[in-house]
């Protein structure tokens, strides 16, 4: 056969042909995302396209962005503006929406198409993609983050990521050690920041007109404290130089005048941990607080009790005797401690309110955070009784003196000396009493994520037990719950040594290996120079840590300008009162007011019980003192005592409940009361000031009138200027803003509710559909 010859296409086209390229308009250029480092800051993994879960009612606030995890913490960078979206304050060492590492408590995966979950450890394989990554935070946050649009292996990766730097393995790792490398030692590594490593980044701030906070790691400080509290028969000890004697104890502390150094190295053996007696603070009277660990030889147990006690009595003006009182017989253990902290975490975190609401008191109450809380309180109350009352010196005693000793005689001072309620008074306590006297924080607060067992919330127990003070006499504290809540808060930025080690020892052969790994000369100082918690420049502005000073505060002497001369007001029993006490009025032992019920969001008034029927058949010596003293005027300068009735202990609602709002009480509430109460305080100082100049008298410390007024977050403004529009205030003011909390806002219980007989506390999904 021939082959057949293709046929030439006839046909043809008189169309013109199309148009396969579109002109396309120019788009806006997308600016790129990136996370804001801190020097020695890295990034280890990210992943785009990543949905914040924002607490509303809805998705549609939701927050669209890059989810990074860095070797300091997780940052979640975006672009979208959220109404009513404002931060009271900022964080310079953290962005809006960061989390450190060491605040993460649980990375929880969950795969919603698989059905899935899983808590990831350190270095574990996740075998599904996830779609949802959920942080628990030891803040007491939920964050939770969804993947919808984000490459799966990319949020398998970061997820990883993130369990895996959050649970290091070594102190070292722990990014305080890398900020400080980069931040303050140049390539010859001699200097500091360009300061006298003297002082350096160690040195302490944060303190009232200056004043700087005493770090307790000089002799110097200790001579200072000695002379303050006129403690003339106690001595700076220095044999622990280079901590030859005991690892936990600082290089400097105070000893009873008659006990020789040679006496103090031969009794050491038999301390546990070598932890031989420490002076903590003289009263007036000359009776003294000492703190101490056991003696572990039973054998020479009663001959070194009697030594150490005879050298206290000797340091006595009036040689009077010593009560002893062994914590750890008195008091909930730190494991007690602990389990009632996770029960509370529990119903404040990971129980959904709006089922639990109506059981909150008793939910509450089964935890025994509020009961321990009154225990601390009351058995500092009765060593007030001991030092103040009775004259006689009071010694601590508990098996190591590293936990319980710290709580007990730091609210023994709180109650005691109105220094320790001025702001810098209260840090030199904490540093005093906590850091250099070696109470375990990194062990305590579990920052590498070892164990479980040795974990408890010691230092947290101890800011409620002082927030339950200030609740009570908030005109005696200079500083406010927000200080008290950044300064937990700063528990978990792993940038300062104060809450960084175990012991004074441990930061300095920490930070000695990690200069001689990572070449970094320090010439003539002992240890890396890291920052304290004390110099709050480092993570907030002069306006933002005006949210410190409380506004009440009666001072020493408050200066006033009387007839055109500046006169100081000094309070007396006859200027007092119950309401500036902070506190129900008393008559004839009875307490004769009402008082809110510690609930979340109840308005429910209780009647509170006659003391009388509170009373045991046979009062003890402390309970007689202690109602001695509630039947006269308080001075607000000198002794406070706590109020321990079980309505008198409430639950820190800014610490614990900040991230799920009250329903709120529009144009009221305490946060309104405190923003009114701020601005009047600024404008009679203010006032005040204008008279100084008027009659030529010297302004008060500090400057002019306006650096004055920089003391108050609310400032009042000029006569002459329109009034401020109030800021939109929260009851979580000022840690989150409107609609960025973990949880839905809420909305109050409808009066159809209460009329039909329906519980108390109903779904917010109900709330939001109802109609009257």
């Amino acid at each position: 056969m021939f082959p057949v010859k293709p046929l030439k296409p006839s046909f043809k086209s008189y169309l013109p042909p199309l148009q396969t390229e579109v002109k396309k308009s120019p788009q806006p250029a997308v600016r790129k995302l990136e996370a804001k480092l801190l020097p020695g800051e890295i990034v280890v993994n990210e992943v785009n396209f990543v949905r914040k879960c924002i607490a509303t009612d809805t998705s549609k606030q939701d927050l669209w962005g890059k989810l990074v995890c860095t070797n300091f913490k997780i940052s979640f960078i975006t672009d979208d503006a959220v109404p009513l979206l404002k931060f009271q304050y900022r964080n310079q060492l953290l962005g809006e929406h960061d989390i450190p590492l060491t605040c993460i408590e649980q990375v929880v995966t969950v795969n919603d198409g698989k059905r899935k979950q899983k808590v990831l450890g350190s270095n574990q394989k996740l075998k599904f993609n996830p779609t949802e990554l959920i942080i628990y935070c030891k803040d007491f946050r939920i964050v939770r983050f969804c993947f919808d649009e984000a490459g799966p292996e990319s949020a398998k990766k970061v997820c990883l990521a993130i369990a895996h730097y959050s649970q290091p393995a070594d102190p070292q790792l722990l990014f305080g050690f890398e900020y400080v490398g980069k931040q303050y030692y140049n390539p010859a590594g001699d200097k500091v920041n360009g300061v006298d490593p003297g002082g350096g980044c160690g040195g302490g701030g944060g303190g009232v007109e200056g004043v700087q906070t005493p770090l307790f790691d000089r002799s110097s400080d200790w001579d200072r404290e000695i002379k303050r509290t006129g403690g003339s028969e106690w001595r700076v000890c220095s044999i622990n130089e280079s901590y030859v004697i005991s690892l936990s104890l600082p290089e400097y502390f105070v000893v009873p005048v008659s006990l020789a150094d040679q006496d103090l190295k031969q009794f050491s053996v038999f301390f546990t941990g070598q932890r031989i007696p420490l002076w903590c603070w003289n009263h007036p009277n000359g009776s003294a607080l000492v703190r101490m660990s056991s003696i572990k030889d039973m054998v020479q147990q009663r001959k070194l009790d009697q030594r150490i006690c005879n050298a206290v009595t000797r340091s006595h003006p009036q040689r009077n005797d010593v009560y002893k009182s062994d914590l750890d017989k008195s008091l909930p253990t730190i494991q007690d401690v602990q389990a009632a902290f996770v029960r509370l975490k529990h119903i404040c975190v990971i129980d959904p309110f709006e089922e639990s609401d109506e059981k909150w008191l008793s939910s509450m109450e089964s935890t025994h955070w509020l009961e321990y809380v009154r225990s601390f309180l009351k058995h500092s109350a009765e060593l007030v009784h001991m030092l103040d009352g009775k004259h006689v010196s009071v010694v601590l005693q508990e098996e190591e003196d590293r936990d319980l000793n710290c709580v007990i005689s730091s609210l023994v001072q709180v109650m005691l000396d109105p220094h320790f309620r001025s702001i810098t008074g209260f840090q030199s306590l904490v540093q005093k009493e906590w850091v250099m006297a070696g109470y375990r924080f990194l062990d305590r607060c579990n920052h590498l994520k070892k164990s479980d067992k040795v974990e408890s919330p010691l230092f947290l127990l101890f800011l409620d037990c002082v927030w339950q003070l200030l609740d009570q006499y908030p005109a005696a504290f200079e500083f406010t719950e927000t200080y008290l809540t950044v300064l937990s808060d700063s528990l978990w930025i792993p940038v300062f040594s104060t809450f960084l080690f175990n012991c004074p020892q441990q930061r300095a052969e920490q930070s000695r290996e990690f200069a001689r790994s990572k070449n970094i000369h320090l010439g003539n100082e002992k240890v890396l120079q890291f920052p304290t918690v004390w110099d709050w420049s480092q993570q907030f502005t002069a306006k933002d840590q005006a949210l410190f000073n409380n506004p009440l505060y009666v001072g020493k002497s408050a200066t006033c300008v009387q007839n055109g001369a500046v006169k100081t007001f000094k309070r007396t029993k006859k200027n007092y009162s119950s309401t500036l006490r902070g506190m129900p009025s008393l008559r004839n032992g009875l307490l004769n007011e009402q008082e809110f019920i510690p609930r979340r969001n109840s308005l429910v008034l209780r009647l509170k019980p006659e003391f009388s029927l509170l009373k045991e058949p046979q009062e003890s010596p402390s309970d007689q003192y202690i109602r001695e003293w509630f039947s006269k005027p308080a001075d607000l300068q000198g002794l406070i005592l706590p109020q321990l009735l079980c309505s008198h202990i409430k639950v820190w609602k800014l610490c614990f409940l900040r991230w799920i709002p009250e329903a709120q009480i529009n144009n009221g509430g305490y946060i309104t009361a405190f923003h009114k109460v701020s601005v009047l305080a600024d404008e009679i100082e203010m006032l005040q000031n204008r008279l100084r100049q008027y009659k030529g008298t010297p302004s008060t410390p500090g400057g002019s009138p306006e650096t004055e007024r920089c003391k108050m977050y609310f400032r009042a403004s000029n006569i002459s200027d329109t009034p401020p529009t109030p800021e939109y205030l929260t009851s979580s003011f000022p840690f989150s803003p409107v609609g960025n909390l973990c949880r839905r806002s809420s909305l109050g219980t409808p009066l159809s509710k209460f009329l039909s007989g329906a519980k108390i506390w109903i779904s917010t999904e109900t709330l939001a559909n109802e109609t009257l």
